[in-house]
């Protein structure tokens, strides 16, 4: 984990992607994804220091005014912490490849489409190989110049952010970190990860007809249960968003079993 010395006072000029993830390691001390609590408090110091140049005091009430309208500008979900997609909006990142991502991708059926040509082999994962290959497509449809060298670069950097267990691919809801937190519709469904027996029975219950893939009025179905029967938090006037976004993964309106677990599944493909 990097520590104070080797990382440079925040700045507000461009960052590099490289630069962007020491900052975030910096700052994100436990590892567990969000600046918070003291690190956010610790955050908010360093970025009022290198916007006025002078130092503030933490104690100061209107310190604490000032990063609750901080807070209500750039925590988008309101859940009192900054995620990466959310530190993005406020460094001024180099070529921004993070917001580049979401000029490309504005929607989660957007991104759902994207997953499904780039995830070549249907494995479930996108691999070293299939993701330069994404941000490569990313990078030319933003008209963004960049050499080899540059494109490892983002590829390394976006696996060490978004990659959580370290096995060198991102899973669906791994990648799905890279879009607006209120786009990001995997996340209603992160408390409700099943293991591969209780997806199988659930597949072989909503498959009514027997014929091996779920049509878009089955998912229908099998949604409006799971947020009956586990009181997720969703809005279900909701549902009808993330059933199109399920189904941009199938095949000719057939979502198969191995495309749907990617979604719902602890580990898919298991």
């Amino acid at each position: 984990m990097a520590n104070k010395q080797q990382v440079p006072q925040l700045q507000l000029a461009e960052v590099t992607a490289s630069e962007f993830l020491d900052i975030w390691k910096h700052f994100d001390n436990d590892d567990n994804g969000y600046i918070e609590g003291k690190e956010l408090e610790s955050f908010f110091r360093e970025l009022e220091i290198a916007r006025k140049g002078v130092g503030v005091d933490p104690s100061n009430p209107s310190f604490r005014e000032k990063m609750k309208e901080f807070m209500a500008k750039f925590d988008m979900n309101k859940d009192g912490r900054i995620e990466l997609s959310e530190l993005a909006q406020i460094l001024p990142t180099e070529e921004n490849f993070l917001l580049c991502f979401r000029q490309f991708v504005t929607s989660s059926t957007e991104f759902m489409l994207a997953w499904r040509q780039y995830d070549s082999d249907r494995s479930g994962f996108i691999e070293t190989a299939e993701l330069k290959g994404f941000l490569s497509d990313l990078l030319e449809k933003a008209n963004r110049r960049y050499d080899d060298e540059k494109l490892q670069e983002y590829t390394q950097t976006i696996l060490t952010m978004f990659d959580l267990n370290k096995d060198g691919k991102l899973g669906l809801s791994e990648m799905a970190r890279l879009l607006p937190v209120q786009e990001n519709f995997l996340l209603k469904f992160q408390g409700l990860k099943l293991t591969k027996e209780q997806f199988n029975a659930i597949f072989t219950y909503y498959d009514k007809d027997g014929n091996g893939y779920i049509d878009e009025q089955e998912l229908e179905a099998l949604l409006k249960d799971l947020h009956q029967t586990n009181k997720m938090d969703f809005d279900p006037n909701n549902l009808e968003d993330y059933r199109k976004s399920i189904m941009a993964l199938s095949d000719a309106g057939k979502l198969y079993r191995s495309e749907l677990e990617i979604v719902f599944c602890k580990e898919p493909g298991a």
